[in-house]
């Protein structure tokens, strides 16, 4: 009966004060500061709240006011955990117990919410608070945020518990389900680098108990769950995009691909929350770049990007410099696939062997100097000390302007002599460094932007071909992403060809398979040549 604790409770105690036992009376809402809880029916005062270990207090400077630090110090009291009630008793114990078998982020900040909280954040003695049912309601529409309901245990809302511990079960179980909400809403469902290589992103979690601080004190809990979700533009639209598609096709319509778009979605929550004010936005699917300001696109150009066998990467880093009339030094995949086996082909010391450096304008450094390739064995040689460099000119195979943005994949966007790679739809070719349509435009808009650098000054830059550098002034971050879907102003879905194969992947991964819908979009079979012989080199690069 659902009375029955409360009828229990004071029978309890007009027993007890008639036997002149001492009561300790149950702690009100209005004895703790800051709580809105009211008087548990639960209280009981043979209940001995579990003591758990908390947070120690600093000792105070002693009378004198001499420095601690060259004074005695005092010995460090042991705080003890505020006066509890029999729920917030039974959650103590109840985490206590599940601490022993598991050390997981979510149960060490749970204790430590609930070591320092004397009333329980979302029980009433009427079952869930209203701000507890309305943090329930948002985790239940999980699904509209590309999200899935299904992962989230929730108690019963509508149920009275019968008891504390019952309480502290279901106030236990709502906790984790919003702790893991909120690691989900910031793309903790995977490890995307485990996914694939290719992704070199970290998403940005919440630390569990900054979460349970936050929405401890927030107004509405449910708000502050949709506020975890990213703020970006595209997300945003992608949202909306799936709720539209969701209804179109409960009412039989045709409609967009619902999993490309959760899975972009996906993508978006593994973005760094701030993008920068300025920017530079390589999408490899759709072979274009883009330059942000304050939020607004200020340029775009084409772009072409590494075939599927040396496809580009996903990754953010910062723009340190645009290099004019660049020399290139050749990358260790080259090397090892193009230049070592025409170097070492037939096993001389000597002799046309190396021709391939002359097809092609390369130099030879050993530790850093200048040295003759026909004196070396290029068969015995510590390649760890050899590096090829090309000089700046027209057949420069980096072309007019590099742009250097550090990264582990050595990784950089530059100009091409091979124009001709822009002229077809489907651009991915050569190596994995991105190629752009017209540098010398998109430079000029990048250090415009950066330091008020006038156009004619970049032209000379351009044009009296000298090897130099411009150093960027401020943060200019580069983010190279891989997203099959965007939305545009009138929120129109656009997908593009998932070019390395990648849709199915994110798509397995937070969603248990992928459906057929994830890489419905005719995916191309990017052919891959061979790279062996010399005159395929600079092809590889352009």
């Amino acid at each position: 009966m659902r009375g029955y604790p409360l009828l229990a409770g004071v029978a309890a105690a007009v027993s007890a004060f008639a036997l002149g036992a001492s009561l300790v009376w149950p702690v009100l809402a209005e004895d703790v500061p800051g709580s809105a809880a009211p008087a548990s029916q639960w209280a009981n005062p043979d209940l001995t709240p579990a003591q758990e270990p908390s947070d120690t207090a600093p000792a105070a400077p002693d009378a004198t006011g001499q420095d601690q630090g060259q004074a005695a110090q005092a010995p460090e009291e042991t705080a003890p955990p505020p006066e509890a009630t029999p729920v917030v008793a039974s959650i103590r114990t109840k985490i206590a117990a599940q601490r022993k078998a598991s050390s997981s982020d979510d149960l060490v900040a749970l204790e430590a919410f609930y070591n320092t909280r004397g009333d329980a954040l979302w029980m009433t003695d009427m079952g869930f608070s209203g701000r507890g049912l309305a943090a329930i309601d948002e985790v239940l529409r999980a699904d509209d945020w590309g999200l899935s309901r299904a992962a989230f245990e929730l108690p019963p809302a509508g149920d009275l518990p019968k008891s504390p511990d019952d309480a502290a079960a279901s106030e236990i179980k709502l906790d984790l389900a919003i702790l893991k909400y909120a690691r989900y809403a910031r793309g903790g469902r995977t490890e995307p680098a485990k996914l694939n290589k290719l992704f070199g992103v970290s998403p940005t979690l919440r630390d569990p108990k900054t979460v349970l601080a936050e929405i401890a004190e927030a107004e509405a809990p449910d708000a502050y769950l949709r506020s975890l979700h990213p703020k970006h533009e595209q997300f945003q639209r992608l949202h909306q995009a799936l709720l539209k598609a969701r209804a179109e096709r409960e009412a039989g319509a045709n409609a967009p691909n619902t999993q490309k778009i959760v899975v972009n979605m996906e993508r978006w929550r593994w973005m760094p929350e701030d993008l920068g004010s300025l920017y530079l936005w390589l999408n490899v699917p759709e072979f274009n770049v883009y330059v942000f300001k304050d939020g607004k696109q200020i340029y775009t150009d084409k772009i072409v990007v590494g075939e599927l066998k040396y496809a580009t990467p996903m990754f953010s880093a910062d723009l340190k410099s645009v290099v004019f009339n660049p020399e290139w030094t050749v990358p260790p995949t080259i090397v090892r696939e193009n230049l070592l086996p025409n170097l070492r082909g037939g096993g001389s010391w000597f002799g046309s062997n190396t021709r391939v450096l002359d097809q092609h304008e390369l130099k030879v450094k050993y530790n850093g100097r200048f040295v003759d390739p026909g004196s070396i064995n290029w068969n015995t040689v510590n390649m760890g000390a050899i590096s090829f460099v090309q000089a700046p000119g027209p057949n420069n195979v980096l072309g007019k302007v590099k742009f250097v943005y550090p990264n582990p994949y050595s990784v950089y966007m530059h100009d091409t002599i091979k124009v001709g790679l822009f002229d077809t739809d489907m651009r991915a070719e050569g190596h994995n460094c991105p190629r752009v349509y017209k540098p010398g435009k998109i430079a000029a808009v990048v250090l415009a932007a950066d330091q008020n650098m006038p156009q004619a000054q970049v032209d000379k830059l351009l044009s009296d071909g000298y090897n130099s550098a411009v150093n960027i002034q401020h943060h200019l971050p580069v983010h190279t992403t891989y997203f099959t879907a965007r939305v545009d102003d009138e929120g129109k879905v656009t997908t593009y060809p998932d070019i390395y194969k990648l849709d199915g992947v994110v798509a397995a991964a937070i969603g248990g398979r992928a459906s057929p819908d994830a890489v419905a979009d005719n995916v191309p079979q990017v052919k891959t040549k061979p790279q062996t012989q010399g005159g395929d080199i600079a092809d590889s690069v352009r």
